[in-house]
């Protein structure tokens, strides 16, 4: 059967797609010593990362420094234009400055590398020129250099932005690796998304209140632990011994199983039924360790105590979901 043939759009599509490839490839097998002298370094250095760039360059840059500031290494972006009218205040001598351009002679960039170099700052250029003058006065230079642009002219920064966005994540990711950055460390960076929830939202953040919490005597009749859980919500009751502290716990699983054995839930008092001992956790532990315990024991409900023993809330497996947690 004959295979369709490429329209000229997609053809050339497919082929922008295999020339940012290659590009890629052919700076994996490039890199060398000295990425990792841009890499001691940063890490050597007190201060913050700035990049800098103009045109496409300049916007990955800005890219670079986002992701460098969200995986462990403080850093910001800086307009190479308006570091020359002001902006160069914000570079400090413990700083370390990363420019990028494909040219390495933007005329913006080169106007700020001796004011660079007088604040005491260091200088890693990201260029497709080894010759040129921006990576003749860095202290390290790291190549990205480029057979061809992926634009048909071979003019339009394609292939070359590709590779330096690509050589500035390998670098980020070699620091946060370097610096042991984890996953709660990103969480504190992340904490509107859905893993800074998971890994910083504590069970007293989503709990139910002690007072909003169904509570019942151990004594007390079933009949009466269930207008408590209806009023409640929870699918549960806390049941609390004489001194009002906790001592096990009636849900609607409990019920189930009661009505299983044949009781007569009209005559049962609760300490017959009710769970003894029932799992627990405490205000400050993480939601997340919350949720893992629930699915572990396979329960819908916790009961939340304070360090003393004391009810100070509850948790159900919808509250968990309301907060986005599960």
């Amino acid at each position: 059967m004959t295979q369709p043939v490429d329209s000229p759009s997609l053809a050339l599509a497919r082929r922008v797609l295999h020339i940012e490839a290659a590009a890629i490839s052919a700076l994996a097998e490039r890199l060398g010593a000295e990425f990792e002298r841009a890499l001691d370094l940063i890490l050597q250095r007190r201060g913050r990362v700035i990049v800098t760039g103009i045109g496409k360059s300049g916007h990955i840059a800005r890219k670079l420094a986002a992701t460098l500031a969200s995986t462990g290494t403080p850093a910001y972006f800086v307009h190479a234009a308006e570091a020359a009218h002001g902006d160069m205040g914000m570079i400090t001598p413990e700083d370390v400055v990363i420019a990028l351009s494909n040219s390495g002679t933007s005329e913006e960039v080169l106007t700020i590398v001796p004011l660079v170099k007088r604040q005491g700052a260091k200088l890693i250029a990201i260029t497709g020129r080894p010759e040129s003058a921006l990576a003749l006065q860095a202290d390290v230079h790291l190549e990205a250099a480029v057979a061809e642009e992926a634009c048909p002219l071979n003019l339009a920064p394609t292939a070359s932005t590709t590779a330096a966005l690509a050589l500035g994540d390998a670098l980020a990711v070699a620091l946060l690796n370097a610096r042991g950055f984890a996953a709660d460390d990103f969480a504190r960076s992340h904490p509107g998304g859905a893993l800074g929830r998971r890994l910083l939202t504590r069970v007293g953040d989503v709990m139910r209140r002690a007072d909003a919490v169904p509570t019942v005597s151990a004594d007390a009749p079933v009949t009466q632990a269930l207008l408590a859980m209806t009023a409640g919500g929870m699918g549960m009751t806390a049941i609390v011994g004489p001194d009002g502290e906790p001592i096990g716990i009636f849900t609607d699983g409990d019920l189930r199983r009661a009505l299983e054995r044949g009781c007569d839930v009209r005559s049962l008092l609760l300490a017959e039924v009710m769970t003894r001992s029932p799992r627990s956790i405490h205000p400050e532990a993480l939601a997340a360790e919350a949720a893992a315990l629930m699915e572990q024991m396979r329960i819908s409900q916790l009961l939340v105590l304070d360090t003393n023993g004391r009810l100070v809330g509850a948790l159900t497996t919808h509250d968990l979901m309301l907060a986005k947690v599960i």
